[in-house]
């Protein structure tokens, strides 16, 4: 089945598998530096020891997991919208859309952990695909509007907009309410958010200037 996948989806999977393996191999504790952590008083100092934002933490906590079942849950979004998203893009723009979707999840989270702190609570790090994961649901809404899928828990089918509203309304509940603690529901918030920016990006569309529509014969003048 995995030689079926395209090269970046297929690759996504062997390596978040990897790493969670190494994970339990060798500890948690030993990929602190790499999971995301806000910036504490000693600052960027990129060899500062510790629980301490560094600038590879916006993308290594994203092959990071806490479980296998956060793990399982992750990768199977990655092999569901993941694949026909890799078709459509191609590799090279698949893999930018995934990595930035990450990386701005992570600096959403680095706003929000900045504000914890700032209101007397304590640091504690990100790990996890699931930025990367909302970037792709939300892409695979708006490219697929129309496709069917499946939820898991109930398992109700409905289009795939649908579905990105759903989870996007849902995680917006839950990231104000705190009702689901220890979910970074405004990391997943921000992938949604950085791969729509991108898509928009792409598209030439606001906030990124609208392109001219091309010039039809209405606009031509008459010559005589």
């Amino acid at each position: 089945m995995l030689s079926r996948l395209p090269t970046v989806t297929r690759a996504l999977l062997i390596g978040n598998v990897a790493v969670f393996l190494l994970q339990m191999l060798l500890g948690q504790d030993t990929f602190a530096p790499f999971m995301l952590w806000p910036p504490s008083e000693m600052g960027f100092d990129p060899f500062s020891p510790g629980q301490n934002f560094q600038i590879w933490q916006l993308l290594s906590y994203g092959f990071l997991h806490g479980s296998i079942g956060h793990l399982l849950f992750n990768m199977l979004a990655v092999f569901m919208f993941g694949a026909p998203l890799e078709l459509t893009w191609g590799t090279r723009r698949f893999l930018a859309y995934y990595l930035i979707c990450v990386a701005g999840a992570g600096l959403c989270q680095l706003a929000v952990g900045w504000w914890t702190i700032s209101q007397g609570g304590e640091a504690y790090p990100t790990l996890g695909a699931s930025g990367g994961v909302f970037g792709l649901l939300l892409a695979y809404g708006m490219l697929f509007p129309n496709q069917r899928v499946m939820l898991l828990f109930p398992p109700i089918p409905m289009k795939a907009r649908t579905f990105v509203i759903v989870f996007g309304a849902l995680e917006l509940l839950l990231g104000f309410t705190g009702w689901q603690p220890g979910v970074a529901h405004f990391a997943h918030l921000g992938g949604m958010l950085f791969g729509w920016l991108v898509i928009r990006y792409w598209r030439g569309q606001p906030p990124f200037g609208g392109r001219r529509p091309p010039r039809g014969p209405s606009h031509l003048r008459r010559v005589k």
